[in-house]
């Protein structure tokens, strides 16, 4: 009885091993514009149905989409942001890149869920990597 008290406090002091932090660069000048820990998260939506049925592709698969940007929270290097725009393109600091938009008052994420505001950043004009 005792060896078995001992072992669960030994597993108990033991900490999980934390998650390894994510960050995503520019592609272009691989300048640092994220971090996992500003990441604003959404519920995913319902995929195509969300959509007006002008912009709906045609696709009836019942899994919405992977979400193809990211949504922060405003940072410093968005310049439109600190002049006072209320929506406008994200570009780089570094290389004038594109790399998203904002908008105050809202935008749809491919998979149907809107954000409210939005600071949405392309994840194809940036690398993911983990450190």
């Amino acid at each position: 009885m005792a060896s078995t008290m001992e072992a669960s406090n030994r597993i108990a002091d033991v900490e999980p091993e934390a998650k390894p932090q994510m960050i995503y660069r520019c592609k272009k000048c691989r300048r640092i514009v994220a971090s996992q820990d500003i990441i604003v998260s959404h519920e995913r939506g319902e995929g195509q149905k969300c959509f007006k049925w002008k912009k709906r592709t045609g696709e009836t698969t019942n899994e919405p989409p992977e979400c193809s940007s990211i949504f922060v929270q405003p940072m410093k290097w968005m310049q439109a942001v600190e002049e006072g725009n209320v929506e406008q393109k994200l570009q780089c600091i570094g290389c004038n890149a594109r790399l998203g938009s904002f908008n105050w008052a809202g935008m749809q994420c491919n998979c149907g869920a809107w954000v409210n505001p939005a600071f949405q950043l392309h994840k194809s004009r940036m690398d993911e990597c983990r450190f």
